[in-house]
């Protein structure tokens, strides 16, 4: 039971952390690949408050998430006038930045030996320590961030960022502000993104650098790929699927080592597949770089 409540946890982490990359990447079209980077820093941002601080769970929600946005803001600002290729690139170099402070700088974030630790967290007076506990919590954290997210992309904001996905010059001529519009969409994205770190981090209690690597990025690409881009469901089923498919490598008596290689193989070979099949994914709307079908 605590094995697939630890599943459990990971689903929905991994489906908020998509619902968020969704928004810019399936509303919005904005490819990007240095989404890990929020999620550490969110991660970091906790525990370091948590370590040193001792302040509550709920205050590293909100610092983290204060935290995350104004990166976010920071980050979108300049790379956001980037168009296509040139955007991927300046998001995967912000990954690659992000990674190497937290790498590097031992005094704050303990470099490649990490931060141990970390206390459980406590919420309404209670504190969470079973697994149990921790499907709750982070189950009604991505049921809370899918449901806003559907507020979001069906308000009038939602549409500006989905008209600009297919043309940028249709919503500016009808007095809309493009610019602002995606980046407040980038803003809200980082925010989340930043929040699930806090909750993986208080989960494991223990956080490196290794786990907000580029290829947790692909990952949580990945997701809103096979899943769908522009589906308020797609990050769902996506999350469902690469979390626990994987999984099965572990009852088939393959050494970690093979398996973990091949977790990753399976990861590049499910996008291949869907870019060449179904580039709209399982549930989706939007195909990255084709035309849509119509319906």
């Amino acid at each position: 039971m605590d094995y697939i409540c630890h599943i459990a946890v990971f689903v929905f982490l991994y489906w908020a952390l998509a619902a968020s990359l969704n928004l810019i990447a399936g509303y919005t079209g904005i490819l990007s690949i240095g989404h890990s980077a929020f999620y550490g820093v969110g991660a970091y941002t906790a525990a370091l408050l948590s370590l040193h601080l001792q302040t509550p769970f709920l205050v590293n929600l909100v610092c983290a998430a204060l935290t995350c946005a104004a990166l976010g803001l920071l980050v979108g600002g300049p790379t956001l006038r980037l168009r296509g290729d040139d955007f991927v690139v300046a998001s995967f170099a912000f990954q690659i930045i992000i990674f190497n402070i937290l790498n590097n700088w031992l005094i704050v974030t303990g470099g490649p030996m990490g931060l141990p630790g970390i206390p459980p967290p406590t919420v309404l007076g209670l504190t969470i320590t079973s697994r149990w506990g921790f499907v709750v919590l982070s189950g009604v954290f991505a049921v809370t961030v899918a449901g806003l997210l559907a507020i979001v992309v069906r308000s009038p904001f939602g549409r500006v960022l989905q008209a600009s996905r297919e043309d940028e010059v249709f919503p500016a001529a009808m007095g809309k502000n493009v610019f602002l519009s995606k980046l407040l969409a980038f803003v809200i994205s980082a925010a989340i993104a930043g929040c699930a770190g806090v909750i993986y981090a208080h989960y494991i209690r223990y956080i490196d650098p290794s786990s907000f690597t580029l290829m947790e990025s692909v990952f949580i690409i990945s997701i809103v790929v096979f899943g769908g881009a522009g589906s308020l469901w797609g990050p769902l089923v996506g999350a469902v699927v690469l979390v626990v498919m994987p999984e099965l490598f572990r009852f088939i008596g393959l050494p970690h080592g093979v398996a973990a290689n091949l977790r990753q193989c399976l990861y590049g070979v499910i996008l291949a597949a869907c870019m060449f099949w179904r580039p709209q994914g399982l549930v989706g709307d939007y195909s990255f770089g084709r035309e849509e079908k119509p319906k």
